[in-house]
């Protein structure tokens, strides 16, 4: 749905006008999984796919939710009774991101909210993401709370953290926030710093392809936070504060001192390598060396497939058909366990490739893919 659309419709829900419309973007990242909350690099870019918000202020504690994409009426919820991991549902993310702005000081006083999204759920674009960073850039501006664009990613983060109870890294917010039309974001997510390095594929000939497999993945899974927990124990191990702090020069030295944790040595393997990879990533891109990134994704699918273990039989079709079949390189992208993967290719190649991978899918008796081209666009803004 347009921003006039989801304000004509907020305009139904609520009886009367909002006092603007919103949105925030999905993301695909090129390079950086799993490395964000090991202090890490990582390289995202906005998708157009984006959620949008309709939003009013109100001032007697009540928040109002409604949905486009989730069949049932309005959800009421009183701020006062917000309280971590206490919503299973949808309404957890818009409700913890009010909740996490409260939190830190802020004075939300209650909010009516209708939201459309066509950021594929379950797919690892980062639906959640969009969602909390729609509202808290909706309210920071309704209420002119005068937050930065970064600090806007940490309070969304704190709300998937605490408030839904996944233990994701600050990457997806800050990108949704922060990403540039027709660029990469390459952020430090030590210090958050950012440097937007152009991303302009059309103009080369190439194309970056999204296959979503819809084998549904969830952050707050367990085995999301089995990874998490195990580098944090490597790092711990090897007496450094992230396993950003390991050099790659130095990486197996370090491997060694880990002895016999054979699943620790996988991890940390991955996440140092996994940071080296984004600094090749974005010298090439600087070099203007586009094609020459695609060896570099595809190691990293394989370090993500044998090292960290979150990839899964649909994914690693999408991978090796496409290199098969004339891709430039290819890669798993989001948290794994399903999801989508991303396929550099020449623009010429897209229609053979789009084939191809259908055809292994139903040959494989999967469900059919979801195959669009993914292209670097605009963060979060005000749309009306």
């Amino acid at each position: 749905m347009g921003a006039q659309q989801v304000r004509e419709r907020f305009a139904e829900l609520y009886g009367a006008e909002p006092e603007g419309v919103w949105a925030a973007p999905g993301r695909v990242n090129l390079i950086g999984e799993h490395t964000d909350y090991n202090d890490g690099f990582v390289m995202p870019f906005a998708l157009p796919h984006q959620a949008t918000a309709a939003v009013s202020r109100r001032n007697d504690g009540v928040l109002r939710l409604h949905s486009a994409d989730v069949e049932g009426g309005i959800v009421e919820l009183r701020l006062d009774a917000l309280a971590p991991q206490s919503d299973q549902n949808w309404t957890a993310y818009p409700a913890g991101v009010v909740w996490a702005l409260r939190e830190a000081g802020h004075e939300v006083t209650g909010a009516d909210i209708h939201l459309s999204s066509t950021v594929p759920t379950g797919a690892g674009l980062s639906s959640s993401a969009s969602l909390e960073v729609v509202i808290a850039l909706a309210l920071g501006d309704l209420y002119d709370l005068g937050l930065q664009r970064w600090q806007l990613a940490r309070l969304c983060q704190r709300a998937e953290n605490v408030y839904v109870g996944a233990p994701t890294g600050i990457m997806d917010q800050t990108a949704s926030a922060c990403c540039e039309s027709g660029h990469a974001l390459f952020l430090d997510t030590r210090d958050l710093s950012q440097q937007q390095i152009p991303f302009d594929l059309a103009a080369e000939g190439l194309r970056l392809l999204v296959v979503d497999t819809q084998v549904k993945h969830a952050h707050s899974g367990g085995e999301y936070g089995k990874r998490r927990a195990g580098c944090e124990k490597g790092a711990a191990l090897l007496g450094v504060d992230a396993l950003r702090d390991v050099a790659y020069a130095d990486l197996d030295a370090a491997l060694a001192r880990l002895g016999d944790e054979e699943e620790v040595v996988r991890l940390v393997r991955h996440v140092v390598t996994e940071d080296q990879r984004v600094e090749r990533v974005v010298a090439l891109l600087r070099a203007g060396e586009t094609r020459a990134i695609g060896p570099v994704l595809t190691e990293g699918h394989a370090s993500l497939r044998d090292d960290f273990r979150i990839s899964c039989p649909e994914l690693d079709l999408v991978v090796d058909t496409a290199l098969a079949n004339g891709a430039l390189g290819a890669r798993m992208t989001g948290g794994g366990f399903g999801g989508s993967a991303i396929v550099l290719a020449e623009a010429s190649d897209v229609d053979t490739l789009t084939k191809a991978v259908e055809e292994a899918f139903a040959v494989a008796g999967f469900t059919a893919p979801r195959v669009f081209e993914a292209v670097p666009s605009a963060g979060a803004r005000r749309v009306d």
